[in-house]
């Protein structure tokens, strides 16, 4: 008997060895803010997370935590960007996603932060911080659709986001598997171990997956009260037979029992009401006599339907010390949840209850439909800190560099790669991103031509090209569209089969004002012989064309007429385009969208600073719009200002 015993005892340990060795290959360990790599004191590895690109690191000292991956955090600004952790999963798996938050006042500022939390495209929590000392622990399980997964930090509503440890914890089995798996995570809300000898959780290596089971004897405000008289915690030193990923055997090795017939308990569950997942885990570790039965319903006001379940663990486990778990896959819980375990009638003991968990269901996003071409785009830029940002282009929150629309799967409809250091060809994802509504690919170094598969992009209406190195001709597409599009800068980059173009400038200069009124217009004309002209030999007059630099035709000058005074317009000035491209420097700063054109910042060579705006509107109609324009200025600053007219 003994040497069965001891058999027995072998092979189990060599189970749980097997399992625990089995699952830490399938564990990542973050310690946010970290230095070096070392292993806790439950046999733990951990590893800095100083390969992250963002966000600064600070050291904190909390009474009564003395775990070396909680004395420091890694913060972030208070700004409109999200910052990503990458980590490598295996597709097709179930994993716990664990992350921590202990303030400890790291930026001795006692504002306490609020922000969320993101898994993917997938709003996960809101971080509340109400105290510097208490730790936030967030738990998800989730089944991984992709071979990387994104933890994203953003909307920073109060202080700066921060985070203290990300734990990744692989499942090997189906205990979490759901019908609805593909389409939703499960949000860990409450898991419980109850009778307990003592306020600490079981955790690894007593449970090889690493889940933390709370002791029903710790204390929270709103956590497990209203406990029913005659509770009792009963525990057994038998070995339980437990499978694939249920409870671990030291957690079924406790349990609560009611001696006056029934247990009750009310607790708030994080993140509900909602519909969740819910199971009790029981085991027979009392000795019954033959003649006892232990036979109860599990009660709850706000669900008639679970009520209805009887449960007999003689019955339902096969054999003493056995796991058996009851539960529902799909139920509609409160956030202030009270539960009674009853007795029934033809039952001679009271319930018993070992552990409890309830997970809550939280609907993925799907994502931008983007999300699969710009990743290919970043994926060309693996150093730079632009292309690092992490996650979904869109959502929960977009990138830094592209704007996207409301749709609930969005688009992106801006990018603003102006300055990155872009080189070779444009990016042929660019042409696919078909929700396009304004590219920005201005002062960088890009070469080559321009892809006529821009043309394709419908909803393009602004095109910023310039000072970088292309060449060849535009797309006719191109120059055909109510399009602002500009070039300049790009010395080898023309038109082809396009006749002349004029602009015309106001400036308004109002006197002991340091403000200028510039209002610039350019207008493309049909198809005709471009010709080439050098410039105009009236001093301070220019005659070029201000979206490239090849000069294509002159206008005369012409005449505004105010109906009050005509004598407005006769002290007209003109000014060269190099004075109005050096004060724009080559229209590089848009700081407005007005009727009928774009408007850029400029400081002209004496610190006035001027506001241009370039007509995009090619028709007729843009030419009054414009005129009406100038005369309502003229009107206006009638008598404090001189305006100054000029066209090309």
């Amino acid at each position: 008997m003994e040497t069965r015993l001891l058999l027995w005892f072998l092979s189990s340990f060599l189970l749980f060895f097997d399992t625990a060795m089995a699952t830490m290959f399938g564990f990542v360990s973050l310690d946010c803010g970290g230095k070096e790599n070392f292993t806790d004191d439950i046999g733990l590895e951990w590893t800095p997370d100083d390969q992250l690109m963002h966000g600064e690191t600070a050291t904190i000292s909390v009474a009564n935590e003395t775990r070396k991956q909680y004395m420091t955090v890694r913060h972030f600004p208070a700004d409109k960007r999200k910052y990503c952790y990458r980590l490598d999963v295996i597709t097709r798996t179930r994993y716990l996603v664990r992350a921590t938050f202990l303030y400890g006042n790291f930026d001795n500022s006692n504002v306490y932060p609020k922000f969320d939390i993101s898994i993917d495209t997938t709003h996960w929590s809101t971080i509340t911080i109400s105290d510097a000392n208490p730790m936030e622990v967030r738990e998800l399980i989730i089944l991984a659709s992709n071979p990387t997964l994104n933890v994203c930090l953003s909307n920073a509503i109060a202080g700066n986001p921060f985070i203290s440890t990300i734990e990744l914890r692989q499942f090997n089995g189906s205990m979490y598997y759901t019908n609805f798996e593909n389409q939703f995570f499960l949000s860990v809300s409450a898991r419980i171990n109850f009778g307990a000898d003592s306020d600490a959780p079981v955790r690894y290596p007593d449970d090889p997956f690493d889940r933390i089971w709370e002791s029903d004897s710790f204390k929270k405000a709103n956590r497990l009260v209203d406990v029913a008289p005659g509770t009792e915690k009963v525990s057994t030193r038998m070995p339980i037979h437990v499978h694939e990923e249920c409870p671990p055997q030291k957690v079924m090795q406790t349990a609560v029992v009611g001696r006056n017939g029934s247990l009750t308990y009310r607790l708030v569950l994080y993140g509900f009401p909602g519909f969740g997942w819910a199971y009790a885990y029981l085991a027979e570790i009392e000795n019954l006599s033959p003649n006892e039965t232990r036979i109860f319903n599990l009660l709850i006001s706000e669900n008639s339907y679970i009520s209805k379940f009887e449960v007999n663990i003689q019955e339902n486990a096969p054999g003493k010390n056995r796991l058996y778990k009851s539960g529902v896959e799909n139920i509609s819980l409160p956030l202030l949840f009270s539960f009674k375990v009853q007795k029934t009638k033809d039952s001679s003991v009271g319930p018993l209850l070992n552990a409890m968990e309830i997970n809550k269901y939280v609907k993925k996003n799907d994502g931008s439909l983007d999300g699969a071409v710009i990743a290919n785009l970043v994926s060309q830029y693996p150093s730079a800190d632009w292309a690092r940002e992490g996650g979904d282009p869109c959502l929960p929150v977009s990138w830094s560099w592209v704007e996207c629309n409301s749709d609930p799967q969005p688009r992106i409809v801006s990018i603003f790669l102006s300055g990155k250091n872009l080189t070779g060809n444009i990016p042929s994802e660019i042409t696919q991103l078909t929700g396009l509504i304004e590219i920005h690919l201005e002062n960088n170094r890009l070469t080559g031509d321009l892809p006529s598969s821009l043309m394709d992009l419908q909803h393009l209406r602004k095109l910023y090209l310039q000072n970088n190195m292309l060449s060849g001709t535009i797309p006719g597409g191109l120059l055909n569209k109510n399009l602002v599009l500009n070039y300049s800068g790009n010395a080898n980059l023309h038109e082809g089969g396009r006749g002349g173009s004029h602009m015309k400038i106001i400036i308004g200069s109002s006197v002991g004002a340091a403000l200028l009124l510039i209002i610039v217009s350019y207008l493309f004309l049909h198809k005709g012989k471009k010709r080439s002209y050098e410039e105009d030999p009236k001093p301070g007059c220019f005659s070029s064309q201000f979206v490239s630099d090849q000069i294509t035709s002159v206008l005369p000058a012409q005449r505004l007429v105010s109906p009050l005074r005509d004598a407005a317009t006769e002290s007209a000035h003109c000014f060269s385009l190099s004075e109005i491209e050096s004060a724009t420097r080559k229209f590089e700063k848009e700081i407005g969208l007005g009727g009928f054109g774009v408007v850029y910042y400029g400081k002209m060579k004496d610190g006035k600073e001027i506001a241009v705006k370039v007509l995009t509107n090619n028709s007729d109609q843009g030419n009054q719009e414009f005129s009406n324009e100038v005369t309502f200025q003229l009107n206006l600053f009638l008598y404090s200002s001189i305006f100054l007219y000029l066209s090309l």
